[in-house]
């Protein structure tokens, strides 16, 4: 799933772009993408695109005129974002929508089977804000609030940093990163960090991050982001299972359950002790909604 520094490529691709610019028309080809029916998706062309924002892994367009009007994407797991000339056909099950601008198509795909991304046109900005889990912006807080917000549960340090009611934007890709770059376990649970621990936690949170973020901002500056993917060759243990740690040469090791995959160290994160074994994998999967979806749809009580 696009996380914070893909989300925040898109949106520096896109300015560039369609900020500006009317968006000429909306192409569906599958009704299942609009999840929305008010108001209608014909309201918004013709007018100018005024903004982009991130709300934690959304893409929210906002359009000019009277309704203060906004797209939000949501593009799941499997959805992605290209460019394209203008107008540009729908080929093939995976390409959902097109929105047409003067100086291209911006069109949405979606690998697999099962359609998640979703798209829903809102207006004004308390119902904009309404997909807003509540998460923190790593980068607008301090330490206390980030240890405060982390501990009012007690969760695996792989869950909190994923939980979108406590953090924005970041999912399970970055989180292997940040863990590591920390040096802490991914089972860990919040209440019993030490002080210390959570000045590391933040910092590499924050150092992480900003790190993707420049890395991906200057790419999407040369061209539009096309190959956008939790797996990277840079990354330090996200899935580079097998693979050494570039720290301290280790093997990667992983934690699977479900359908879901936790990488770490065990030197350089637990102590060299291996994670990797059913009742871990239960520990985990207890404290995870059971679905992506679940995980997605918290919101902060």
């Amino acid at each position: 799933m696009p996380e914070l520094p893909d989300i925040a490529a898109y949106i520096s691709a896109l300015e560039s772009r369609i900020v500006g610019q009317p968006l000429q028309r909306i192409r569906l080809a599958s009704p299942f993408l609009l999840r929305s029916v008010q108001p209608p998706l014909a309201s918004v062309e013709g007018r100018a695109v005024k903004e982009l924002r991130r709300i934690g892994k959304r893409i929210a367009i906002g359009l000019d005129g009277e309704g203060e009007l906004w797209l939000v994407l949501h593009l799941m797991i499997a959805g992605r974002l290209h460019w394209r000339p203008p107008e540009a056909k729908l080929a093939g099950r995976q390409s959902l929508a097109a929105f047409d601008f003067p100086q291209g198509s911006l069109v949405l795909t979606e690998a697999g089977t099962k359609h998640r991304a979703s798209l829903h046109l809102v207006s004004g900005e308390e119902n904009l804000r309404s997909f807003d889990a509540g998460g923190i912006d790593i980068f607008a807080a301090d330490l206390e609030t980030f240890r405060a917000v982390l501990t009012a549960e007690n969760h695996t340090l792989k869950r909190a940093l994923t939980d979108p009611r406590l953090l924005s934007g970041v999912g399970n890709a970055y989180s292997d990163e940040i863990l590591h770059a920390a040096q802490l376990s991914p089972i860990t649970l919040t209440q019993k960090l030490r002080p210390e621990e959570w000045a590391r936690l933040f910092t590499a949170t924050r150092q992480t991050l900003q790190l993707w973020i420049t890395r991906l901002h200057a790419e999407a500056e040369a061209a539009f982001p096309e190959k956008v993917t939790a797996f990277r060759k840079d990354m330090a243990v996200h899935g580079r299972y097998g693979q050494p740690c570039p720290r301290c040469g280790d093997k990667v090791l992983r934690i699977r359950y479900a359908d879901k995959e936790t990488n770490y160290c065990a030197r350089c994160q637990t102590g060299g002790k291996v994670l990797a074994d059913r009742s871990l994998s239960r520990l985990l999967g207890s404290d995870w909604p059971r679905t992506l979806e679940e995980l997605e749809a918290l919101k902060r009580r």
